[in-house]
């Protein structure tokens, strides 16, 4: 999957899809344990990057809740903001 088709999907979803090919993974990976070659060898490869993609798109959906929580906040009565400090100086 592409980044951009991820980010469009909801957090829920993508927790869901990391559970699907980390079970997918699990299988192909007992697959070479075991001798037996798999039919197709890049999917491990590409399961992999999908699931590093996939918690990417979750922590930078993490960090911008967080960000947008910061600026709702009211600022500290009593503490000049950064224009006052310039306007001071």
């Amino acid at each position: 999957m592409k980044a951009k088709e991820l980010r469009n999907m909801g957090e829920a979803e993508l927790k869901q899809k990391i559970l699907e090919l980390h079970k997918e993974l699990m299988k192909d990976n007992a697959q070479v344990a075991i001798g037996t070659i798999p039919k197709n060898p890049g999917k491990l490869k590409l399961a992999k990057k999908t699931i590093a993609r996939i918690k990417t798109v979750l922590a930078q959906k993490a960090t911008s809740a967080v960000a947008a929580k910061t600026e709702a906040l009211p600022k500290k009565i009593g503490t000049p903001s950064s224009t006052e400090v310039q306007k001071q100086a």
